[in-house]
């Protein structure tokens, strides 16, 4: 409906989110942050979900937050510390993006700066359309940075071009993100819905519960040594070699077939 803040779709295993303000550039709010948090942890249980597509409506995907409502004064202002508990329960919505056992995917078509671009960074995969923008835009307000900005960026572009996205809060264009590791592809405006639909749908109705911990494991190997992870991949490798599709991966690779993958 055009009034609700989100939108929520499920087809053919791939669920989509869409932010729904697109007159504040999906910026975000209480009601748009609480629901999209219980969509993902529904989805997240759902063996029917094979994989999830965030995105925006508008000429936005994320603005971040809402600057007009940071400006009003007629409500009483809350305790520093339950001001705290607020944006950590807020910011849950990058973790589950980052962490749930589901491939998740940005669909970028335009803005997405701020929280906005901790939202977005939070996803697996990242495609951006060729009109997307990216910034951090907290020096602009002065804040400091929250939704995961610091973490990821320190890891995608290094600490130094971090530290230089944050103190300049420059805009950068598709292909400028691209270039830096933000994004995993652009293309044609026109094209990002098909070609992410396609890209979701193929990891839909892969093998998930290797892509659960293809995805763990990368995320571990962060902030784990080598000897680690090697303990890691024998656990999960051979957790993902009792699964039925990696018994139909090895018949269809004797069959010389494509698989068919049910997620088991």
């Amino acid at each position: 409906m055009p009034d609700e803040v989100v939108w929520a779709r499920v087809e053919n295993r791939v669920a989509t989110l869409t932010f729904n303000r697109p007159d504040k550039l999906n910026a975000l709010s209480r009601e748009l942050i609480s629901q999209s948090v219980a969509l993902l942890k529904q989805w997240s249980a759902d063996p029917e979900v094979g994989a999830i597509v965030l995105t925006g409506s508008g000429r936005a995907f994320c603005a971040g937050g809402d600057v007009s409502a940071m400006a009003r004064t007629d409500e009483a202002p809350q305790p520093l510390e339950q001001q705290i508990d607020g944006l950590r329960q807020a910011q849950e919505l990058s973790w589950l993006l980052y962490n749930l056992p589901k491939v998740t995917i940005a669909a970028v078509n335009g803005f997405a700066v701020g929280a906005g671009l901790g939202i977005c960074l939070s996803c697996d995969l990242r495609i951006a359309s060729a009109q997307a923008k990216f910034g951090t835009a907290y020096a602009k307000v002065g804040f400091g940075g929250d939704f995961g900005t610091t973490w990821l960026l320190s890891r995608y572009v290094g600490a130094p071009k971090a530290k230089e996205l944050f103190f300049l809060a420059d805009i950068l264009d598709a292909a400028e993100a691209h270039r830096l590791g933000l994004v995993n592809r652009v293309v044609a405006h026109e094209d990002l819905t098909a070609q992410v639909n396609e890209i979701a749908t193929r990891i839909a109705h892969g093998p998930l519960v290797s892509y659960r911990y293809m995805k763990a494991n990368v995320n571990q190997a962060l902030s784990s040594d080598f000897r680690t992870m090697l303990d890691r991949e024998a656990e999960t490798h051979l957790r993902c070699g009792q699964t039925e599709d990696h018994q139909e991966g090895v018949r269809a690779f004797l069959e010389k077939r494509a698989p068919n993958f049910t997620g088991r």
